[in-house]
């Protein structure tokens, strides 16, 4: 007779880990390695990365997922490498050719073409995508073969600059709002220059309050000691809400919205209109919400 090994005890800690996910990795994947590093009862992340890209993918554990919202809304920082003369099913080096084309664009002539492509433009979002239709995510259609025509819509894109030029491909970084893909990007500024291409690198360098200089890879955590060490690299549940206007209560305020109910701001400087803000008590998040007619009204009450 085998015994099985007793399984780990879950811990509810909350708090983000800001991961630079690897290359080849699902977001899934990347959620669930850190979940079981630390133990983790609860965890998710705020906007999927590709498989094939890199950067940015902020893990939420326990009571931060509350704030996931905040943080997937938030402007988003890309780099990423068009491939000239190629044209691919998924937009990138995923999918199989499609289309060639012996043009290849100048360094002028790409940065002609790139304020088309600032401000709230039109974009088609790629075949490939978990957009879904009639039910089904586009992505599952477009693998067993049915033709996807995706609507295009609106998208937000503050601006877009070329790092590096070569003539076989090109390197650019674009800040963006939600929603948007760089697949799509590459495919459609390919096409405004006469030629056809597809991403053939792509890093995620900020979302929301997070970027680079936050992060941390699986090899960092694996390399620390399980335990105060590893808990070391989860930043605290306000960070994802760095961005967001925070209200400071006090002990009878902090303690009727711990209960879910709205409360009265006083003082000079009390909001009377905010449509997202968050209120903490002694540095604690305790609610995200909205103030309207000078009263906060809770959305979401954090358990801290």
């Amino acid at each position: 007779m085998t015994l099985s090994q007793p399984k780990s005890k879950k811990r509810a800690i909350s708090g983000w880990i800001v991961l630079n996910k690897p290359y080849d990795f699902t977001s899934t994947q990347a959620v669930g390695k850190v979940r079981w590093l630390l133990s983790a009862a609860k965890a998710g992340h705020a906007g999927t990365l590709d498989p094939l890209a890199t950067g940015i993918l902020p893990i939420a554990l326990g009571e931060a997922t509350k704030a996931v919202p905040q943080v997937q809304d938030g402007i988003k920082i890309y780099r990423f490498a068009i491939g000239w003369g190629r044209a691919t099913t998924t937009d990138d080096t995923e999918g199989e050719v499609i289309a060639t084309s012996d043009v290849r664009p100048d360094g002028a002539a790409l940065e002609a073409v790139l304020p088309r492509f600032t401000g709230t433009i039109m974009q088609r979002p790629p075949a490939f995508s978990a957009i879904k239709v009639d039910g089904e995510r586009a992505y599952d259609l477009a693998r067993a073969g049915e033709k996807v025509e995706l609507a295009a819509r609106p998208i937000d894109i503050d601006g877009i600059t070329l790092v590096e030029h070569g003539a076989e491909e090109s390197v650019l970084e674009v800040t963006c709002g939600k929603g948007t893909y760089v697949r799509s990007l590459a495919r459609d500024i390919a096409e405004a220059l006469g030629t056809v291409g597809h991403v053939t690198r792509l890093h995620r360098a900020a979302v929301g309050p997070f970027t680079d200089a936050d992060a941390v890879t699986i090899d960092q955590l694996e390399a620390a000691e399980a335990g105060e060490q590893r808990d070391a690299l989860i930043k605290p549940v306000s960070a994802g809400l760095a961005g967001v206007p925070e209200i400071r209560l006090d002990a009878g305020q902090a303690n009727a919205v711990g209960h879910g109910n709205a409360v009265l701001l006083t003082g000079s400087g009390a909001p009377v209109s905010l449509d997202e803000c968050w209120v903490s008590f002694k540095g604690k998040v305790l609610a995200t919400g909205a103030v309207q007619f000078g009263q906060f009204q809770p959305g979401r009450v954090f358990n801290l």
